[in-house]
C-alpha cells in the first residue's frame, strides 16, 4: 500500500505504541490523524501529527468523535486500549466493562463506521492491535484476554469477509512493549506472576515494522522470541507453563 500521501487514523496516540505508530507513518508520508481521549494539554501529541478527539468510551461518544475527523482515514489503526490485572473476583465491575468497550466494541463500530467510505473509494487499510494474549491467554488479565481474543475473531473474520475487495486488513500479533501500559500490567500482575523479567520490545522498533508491515499489505505481523512461541504452543502446554508461572 502507498503511504505518502494517505490519510492515516490511529487511536490511543498520544503516547507509547500508538504514538510510536503515528510518527512512523508521518515518517513515511502519511497524513496522521493521531486519536486523543481529550483534547487537552494532557493529550498532546507532536507536529506534524494532528490530534483528534477519539472518545471510545461509549457507542454514542466513538460515532461524535468520526463526525468530528477533518478528513476521511485510508488507513485506521485500532490501537487504544485498557487493561485489568489481577483476580478476576477482585477486579471493578464498571473498568471490566470499560475494557471491553474501548478494546473491542469501539474498534468494531470504528471499523463499520469507516469501511463503507474504503470500500467506495477502491482502497483501505484496517490495523487492529490484537496483542500476543489474543492468541495466548494468560490468567490474571481474564477481561483483557477476552477483548483481545474477540479483537482477533473479529480480525480473521473480517479479513476473509474483505477477500476480493480493494480493502485489507492487518492483525497486529504486539508482544510486550516498553510503555507505560506494560509497567501497568507488570504492577497489576506482580503478587501472581514473576513479571520482572519479562523482555520488552522498544516501541520505535516494533511501529517501524508496523508501517513495514501495511506498506508490505501484509495480513499479520508476528512477534519474535519468547512470545512466538508461546503463540504457537497448543492449548495444554500453554496451560501447563501458565500454571506453573502463576498463582493465586
Amino acid at each position: 500500500m502507498r503511504l505518502e500521501g494517505s490519510t492515516a487514523l490511529v487511536t490511543g496516540a498520544n503516547r507509547g505504541i500508538g504514538l510510536a505508530i503515528a510518527e512512523a507513518l508521518a515518517a513515511a508520508g502519511a497524513h496522521v490523524l493521531a486519536g486523543v481521549r481529550e483534547l487537552d494539554s494532557d493529550h498532546t501529541v507532536p507536529a506534524p501529527l494532528e490530534a483528534v478527539r477519539m472518545d471510545l468510551s461509549s457507542p454514542e461518544a466513538v460515532d461524535s468523535s468520526l463526525d468530528g475527523l477533518s478528513a476521511a482515514p485510508d488507513i485506521l489503526v485500532n490501537n487504544a486500549g485498557r487493561f485489568a490485572g489481577g483476580l478476576l473476583e477482585r477486579q471493578e465491575p464498571d473498568h471490566l466493562q470499560e475494557v471491553l468497550q474501548v478494546n473491542l466494541a469501539a474498534p468494531i463500530r470504528i471499523t463499520r463506521r469507516l469501511l463503507p467510505e474504503m470500500l467506495e473509494r477502491g482502497s483501505g487499510k484496517i490495523v487492529n492491535n490484537v496483542s500476543i494474549i489474543g492468541h495466548a491467554p494468560f490468567p490474571g488479565a481474564t477481561v483483557y484476554a477476552a477483548s483481545k481474543t474477540g479483537l482477533a475473531g473479529f480480525t480473521d473474520s473480517l479479513r476473509r469477509e474483505l477477500q476480493g475487495t480493494p480493502v485489507s486488513v492487518l492483525e497486529l500479533i504486539t508482544p510486550g512493549v516498553d510503555t507505560e501500559m506494560m509497567d501497568q500490567v507488570q504492577e497489576e500482575l506482580s503478587g501472581h506472576s514473576k513479571t520482572d523479567n519479562w523482555d520488552h520490545v522498544d516501541p520505535a522498533d516494533w511501529a517501524e515494522k508496523v508501517v513495514k508491515a501495511i506498506a508490505d499489505d501484509e495480513d499479520r505481523l508476528n512477534p519474535g522470541g519468547a512470545e512466538r512461541v508461546a503463540q504457537l504452543m497448543p492449548d495444554k502446554l500453554l496451560s501447563l507453563v501458565a500454571k506453573g508461572g502463576f498463582e493465586r
